[in-house]
Formats: C-alpha cells, structure tokens, sequence
C-alpha cells in the first residue's frame, strides 16, 4: 500500500519535484551540496547509476561534468518528465539509459557494472517497508564495481522534527504521526506527504557499514540552516557578501555530526 501511494504522490508532483531543488537558495543548499561531494568523490570518467533519480536533475548535471549515466526510477510520469528535461538539456546521447525499476529490484542490471551509484534526494527513504529497504541497500551495492563510491541521501529523524516545530506545531498533538514517526521513523502518509521512513544518522551509517563498506563521510545536505528556509532565503536576498561567508560556513560544517543529525537531508558516502 506505501508503494502504492509513493507512486501517487510523485506522479502528481513530477514537476514539482523537477524544481524543488532549485527554486530558492534553501533548497540549492542541498543539491549544491550533494554536487560539491559527488566532485570529490566521483571518479575521473565512468558509467554512473542515478538510482530514484525522478525527473533527471542530477543525471543531466553529471552528463555534463563528462560522465554516462543510466536513471533509474519507479515513477513513470517521473521518467516522461525527465525524457524531456534531457532532450531540452541536448545531453540525451550520454543517458545509456531511461529505465523504470524499484530500487530493491535492480535485477536488469548485472553485478559490479557502475563505476559509481547514487541514491539521492531522499530516495531511499521512501521505501517503508523495512526488509524492501534493505534489499534496496543490498541492490545499490550489488550493481557497484568493486572500489566504487556509493552515495546515499535519506531525510532525517531529527530534522523531522525540527521542521514540525517551525512549521506544522498542530500535527505534533497527533499520536499516530509525530509520535510514530519519533520513535520508529516510519510515517505512513496522509498528510500531505508520501510515505516515507525518516533516518537517524547511525541507523544508516550501520546498515551501510554491516555490507563491509568504508564510510568515506557523511553531510548535512541543509546544515545548520536546516529548518531556516525563511532566514536562508532572505541571507541570500538582502545580504549577499554575509551569504558568502554563510555557505563556506556551511560547508566547513556539514561534516560535523551535529550538522549531520539535524539535517533535513542527509548524505552518506561509502566504497565499496
């Protein structure tokens, strides 16, 4: 039934979800964040999956830092809308492939064929069912070449609940949706978000590091601005040299576990 809904939901929201990640300085915290790790980590040249990779943003950015990507999503009216933002972008030529699949069934793909896997966008989080998501798990480091980096993001627990304070203090009154969601992580739907598990740090940390992976890093996607869309947003606007100094402030920390468990978003880089 979660399945069920998670596709509805992103169905509906394909072009939403096209521009959330670029329609205020908020929400590039995050992609830029993500782009600023996978240039560290991304090897030189390669074969990448883009896996729940939805309307294609990440899979056109990487095409044009020089790599070949193949996107995977559940989704189809994702991938209809990510078709054409590829054709538009003119960099269809190095998208190997458009490809409808769940993440905990990547059996179209072959072990050890991506010289690089990424999961992004919170992706992950929208499997729900326990066992599913750690097949998806199973399945991202499955397809990876040995020694390739494996980027994962997931929408955190804590930054959860942050936000529900900031911006949603009704729903916190609600036993079968704040708390649920505060003691197990898992939320259901039916108010106005798709179903989706909500992750601390360690609990991903230690089902990655369980598949003898090594732990590269972990980022705050939103950092210390997590929460703060409002103040983000008017940093940039009125003061554009104190935004500057915000966003090296927010890099030189979103490494630090603070940063980390509060995030709205989080990312975790590991080789296999």
């Amino acid at each position: 039934m979660s399945e069920k809904k998670v596709k509805k939901y992103y169905a509906e929201k394909a072009l939403l979800e096209w521009r959330r990640l670029a329609k205020d300085p908020y929400h590039r915290l995050e992609f830029e964040t993500t782009m600023h790790f996978l240039r560290k980590y991304l090897p030189r040249k390669g074969l990448l999956l883009d896996a729940g990779g939805g309307p294609g943003r990440y899979t056109i950015e990487l095409v044009r830092l020089g790599y070949d990507v193949t996107l995977v999503d559940a989704t189809p009216e994702m991938l209809e809308l990510a078709e054409r933002r590829i054709r538009r972008a003119g960099v269809k030529r190095r998208v190997r492939g458009i490809v409808e699949a769940s993440l905990s069934d990547l059996s179209g793909f072959e072990t050890s064929t991506f010289d690089a896997v990424m999961c992004l966008g919170g992706a992950l989080s929208h499997v729900v069912n326990a066992g599913k998501r750690e097949k998806a798990i199973d399945e991202l480091v499955r397809v990876a070449k040995k020694g390739a980096p494996i980027f994962t993001s997931v929408i955190g627990r804590i930054g959860l609940m942050v936000s529900e304070l900031i911006l949603f203090p009704d729903e916190i009154g609600i036993d079968n949706l704040f708390k649920k969601a505060r003691d197990t992580g898992d939320y259901h739907g039916g108010y106005g978000f798709a179903p989706c598990h909500f992750y601390l740090p360690e609990e991903l940390r230690d089902s990655l590091l369980k598949r003898r992976l090594k732990l590269l890093e972990m980022a705050g996607l939103e950092g210390l601005a997590s929460g703060h869309r409002k103040e983000t947003n008017k940093l940039c606007r009125v003061y554009p040299e104190s935004w500057k100094r915000w966003r090296e402030t927010h890099l030189k920390t979103c490494t630090h576990p603070v940063a980390v468990g509060m995030s709205e978003h989080f990312l975790a880089i590991c080789r296999k």
